[in-house]
């Protein structure tokens, strides 16, 4: 099966070609030295931005793969959650190919893509529970086979990496705020300033941070920079999150009562959150799986492959399927798919 993958959901333009579950050819044209002048993602600029690329990534990925239009059997495309704008672009240039084509179209959602992306690298026995933290998603599932998932925790407010991006902001700190603290961090104390774990005691998988970037805003405002340095707030406010996000995805994992934990997305190529992860999965024999940095960041290689599992099981999705910007709060299955 030759399956085209095409996600557009934020920033990144992103085109793959599998053969099952063989990456053939990958493309991802980042808008990121565009949106960093503004701090952040632009809406309107990274649909714009998308439309100037698609066609080029397109021809180039079938370039790359040695393949012609014709070859392509499968598309699948992010439908959402993410930025309608940015969705529509790629689910229009999907519905276009397959009707000219006449081939299917599997609609993917992104979060449960980036649930199944170790798939391109290894397999995972189901049940498994997983973790995806990103800019705009911050998602505890539980998955009991690779057509369906369960949200059972998620974010109340800001997603794990928007607490990174806007604590970055604060202190004048390049965007993307994520890889910027956490290489600044290395240099600090990370027990020298005690920052707030919000919700980590509640029995809820639920989380929240908006309270934490609160909390660091307010201690630089109060102390400065005098009484801790500031890599050493940096990395404090990083343990925070790390231990937050550990201790809510493997209380999960065991009140599932299953033994593997995948986490995927932007904020999974954060080295101290892995090292963290599997020392404390290890303690408590669960373990714990991360797919390669690329492979965390938004990628079509994602969409394909999950695609690859809903075709296989001829499910896929009608010519008029809708993008959409969020999920629900409590879902089972896949949206859209």
């Amino acid at each position: 099966m030759i399956i085209l993958g095409i996600d557009t959901s934020c920033d990144d333009t992103s085109f793959s070609i599998l053969k099952d579950r063989h990456v053939l050819s990958e493309l991802v044209s980042s808008q990121t030295e565009v949106h960093s002048l503004f701090g952040g993602v632009v809406p309107e600029i990274a649909s714009r931005r998308h439309l100037e690329v698609v066609d080029r990534l397109f021809l180039e990925v079938l370039r790359m793969a040695g393949l012609k239009e014709g070859d392509i059997e499968v598309v699948a495309v992010t439908a959402g959650p993410g930025l309608v704008g940015s969705l529509l672009v790629g689910l229009s240039f999907a519905k276009g190919l397959c009707c000219s084509l006449g081939i299917p179209l599997v609609c993917v959602n992104h979060v449960h893509a980036h649930a199944m992306s170790i798939f391109l690298e290894r397999d995972v026995e189901f049940p498994f529970v997983a973790l995806v933290a990103s800019g705009g998603h911050t998602v505890i599932l539980l998955l009991k086979d690779p057509l369906a998932f369960e949200v059972i925790g998620t974010t109340r407010d800001d997603a794990a990496g928007e607490a990174f991006d806007k604590a970055a902001k604060f202190f004048g700190l390049p965007y993307p705020g994520g890889t910027v603290i956490e290489e600044l961090a290395k240099e600090g104390m990370r027990d020298r300033v005690t920052f707030p774990r919000p919700m980590v005691e509640e029995r809820s998988h639920d989380m929240s941070f908006s309270g934490l970037k609160t909390a660091l805003i307010n201690y630089v405002k109060k102390n400065g920079l005098k009484e801790a340095s500031q890599p050493d707030i940096l990395a404090s406010f990083q343990e925070a999150i790390v231990e937050t996000l550990t201790t809510k995805t493997l209380r999960a994992a065991r009140d599932c009562g299953v033994g593997t934990v995948v986490v995927g997305g932007g904020v999974a190529a954060n080295k101290r959150l892995r090292e963290v992860m599997v020392e404390k999965g290890r303690a408590m024999e669960i373990e714990v799986l991360f797919p390669s940095k690329r492979y965390c960041l938004d990628n079509a290689s994602m969409v394909a492959l999950t695609g690859y599992f809903f075709a296989r099981a001829g499910r896929f999705s009608p010519l008029d399927a809708a993008a959409f910007s969020r999920m629900a709060v409590r879902t089972h299955g896949a949206k859209g798919a």
